[in-house]
């Protein structure tokens, strides 16, 4: 399901207006959590205020992700969800991801070795060879191959 028709946008921002401008349902976290952050910087991009929104088209749960993905399923609502969470949701019905790819919507992870400074007892050789590893080819590919259902959940950009 589609109505505010997704698919054809150019950026999470144009599918977004294209969701507040057909009235189409969206159901947000509204619970302050970094998805909620991110999608509020998503409506920015897209000139859309949602902040104290009273339309029936814009819905906060203040639930997790799992829960958001629940009321947006029984409601034919969108919503924004990390991947790995979407992928993993079993209860999803006839839906299915309507929009992605834009750069602003990747979810950035990112690793930093603790200073010995800061913590004496750290094993600073230990976790340089982590980084080491999970930066370079092989901890690339390992993220690379995760997958659930048989899609990818991660994809590495590690720049050293």
């Amino acid at each position: 399901q589609d109505p505010a028709g997704l698919k054809s946008s150019k950026s999470a921002a144009e599918a977004l207006r294209k969701i507040a401008y057909t009235g189409s349902r969206f159901a947000s976290r509204g619970d302050n959590s970094g998805t909620y952050k991110a999608e509020q910087r998503l409506w920015t991009a897209s000139s859309i205020e949602t902040k104290d929104r009273k339309d029936d088209w814009y819905l906060e749960t203040g639930l997790g992700m799992g829960a958001t993905l629940n009321f947006a399923v029984q409601s034919d609502a969108y919503t924004l969800s990390d991947r790995a969470t979407w992928l993993a949701f079993k209860n999803k019905a006839n839906h299915a991801i309507a929009y992605q790819g834009d750069p602003p919507m990747f979810n950035q992870y990112g690793v930093v070795p603790i200073s010995k400074k800061h913590c004496p007892n750290v094993k600073t050789e230990l976790a340089k060879i982590f980084v080491d590893w999970l930066l370079g080819i092989e901890g690339q590919a390992e993220i690379a191959s995760f997958r659930r259902n048989g899609q990818q959940l991660f994809f590495p950009n590690a720049v050293r």
